[in-house]
């Protein structure tokens, strides 16, 4: 290994199946925190089908430019699982057969029940000079190898798999020898700007520095802002990361709903909790999503009370007791219904706000006056009762979405307010 450590990293996903729509690499993902938390720089990914020769020159290429290269995946016991073979090929390493191992995957099918089909065989070859990395969970074992200057590690696709050896049996050795820069990276959330507003009122700030380093991400009506930064101790690196996101959160103000990565279902928990106030919600366009999200946060029970789906007129006035000639007047999708619903739910529970959801999702329903994307979005307590009208781009998903987070954004706003 360089003196100074290893400076760069390299990820390989193996996978024909990772080239298809049907499978996603999250791998990478958490490989890339663990490393970036040792100080290690992901310098590049790539994913590569079940392809001895297109294995080969990708890992050679990776090993021209990193200092540790992983790959996951490939290490199964079918003829289009290719990693070893590729991998001794490249580094020009005997394949030999590890008895101890073998034993040990024959172990395993006993314990089920089961004969070990014979391919498995072929999880027991080991490059010349690896070590073997224990798979717990699985047949695959991992593998390290280690050239003059350069490591190789091969792990098992399996993502609970691949994260159990990976702490295991990969952290504490490569710990050592990562370099002496640690990094640091610390998350803004916004909602309510465009990817561009956002950037245009702080590229005047985070330009004025070199490290650290900021990337911004964009979902819908959602906003992350990524801050990184680099110095020799990890204190060292969070007061840089730390002084630049105080100056950009208190440039965007209001629209930064979380200073650590927390999502806006979370953020919007706490404040009830702290405030001590419930919440109830009545939904028609995006089908109880806000629901959802408000109990997708463990604990919620504190303070969210319940919710319906009212999707029909007449759910509406069921469920929520809004005034059927109120719907006959204005229209389902309309502010007053809007107001209504929040209204009504916040009564038939009797819950400190009630939030109210109507709209045109799509792609059917529409009218010239109504067209689709158009989202009423009411919050009421027991002061006041609002609404506002949005008018959300894209497809169905796309307008639910866009119209959860509004709904969630508005309720934070109205806490921040109280």
């Amino acid at each position: 290994m360089p003196t100074e450590g290893i400076r760069a990293a390299e990820i390989i996903a193996v996978g024909s199946e990772l080239l298809t729509p049907y499978r996603v690499d999250t791998n990478s993902l958490f490989l890339t925190e663990k490393l970036n938390e040792m100080g290690i720089e992901v310098a590049g990914k790539t994913v590569v089908g079940d392809d001895r020769e297109r294995l080969k020159n990708v890992l050679s290429d990776a090993l021209e430019r990193a200092d540790l290269v992983i790959c996951s995946g490939g290490l199964g016991p079918t003829e289009d699982d290719v990693t070893r073979e590729a991998v001794a090929a490249l580094l020009g390493r005997k394949l030999t057969r590890d008895d101890a191992l073998l034993r040990q995957i024959e172990a395993r099918f006993r314990a089920r029940g089961l004969k070990m089909p014979s391919n498995n065989e072929r999880q027991a070859m080991v490059p010349e000079g690896a070590t073997l990395l224990e798979n717990r969970l699985g047949t695959a074992a991992g593998l390290w190898l280690e050239t003059e200057s350069k490591i190789v590690l091969l792990l098992p696709g399996p993502p609970h798999e691949l994260k159990d050896v990976f702490e295991r049996e990969c952290l504490p050795r490569l710990q050592p020898r990562a370099g002496p820069v640690r990094m640091v990276t610390r998350v803004l959330m916004v909602t309510g700007l465009t990817e561009s507003d956002t950037d245009d009122r702080i590229v005047p700030i985070y330009k004025q520095y070199d490290n650290p380093t900021v990337t911004i991400l964009a979902a819908p009506r959602e906003i992350q802002i990524h801050i990184r930064g680099k110095a020799a101790t990890e204190q060292e690196a969070q007061a840089l990361v730390d002084e630049l996101a105080e100056r950009i959160a208190e440039k965007l103000g209001k629209y930064v709903f979380s200073r650590d990565g927390a999502k806006l279902e979370e953020v919007v928990g706490q404040q009830l909790l702290l405030a001590r106030k419930t919440v109830a919600v009545a939904e028609s366009c995006t089908g109880g999503q806000v629901a959802q999200r408000l109990t997708n946060i463990p604990g919620s029970s504190a303070y969210f009370l319940g919710g319906v789906v009212c999707y029909s007129n007449d759910a509406k006035v069921w469920w929520a007791d809004v005034p059927a000639n109120l719907i006959e007047t204005k229209g389902a999708v309309s502010e007053e219904v809007a107001c209504a619903l929040a209204a009504g739910i916040r009564k038939r529970t009797s819950a400190d706000y009630g939030v109210g959801v109507t709209g045109i999702a799509g792609p059917s329903g529409a009218t010239a006056s109504k067209p689709v994307g158009l989202v009423y979005i009411a919050i009421a307590d027991a002061q006041k009762t609002e609404a506002r009208m949005h008018h959300f781009p894209g497809d169905r998903d796309r307008v639910r979405r866009q119209a959860c987070q509004a709904a969630l954004d508005m309720l934070r706003l109205r806490l921040l307010e109280s």
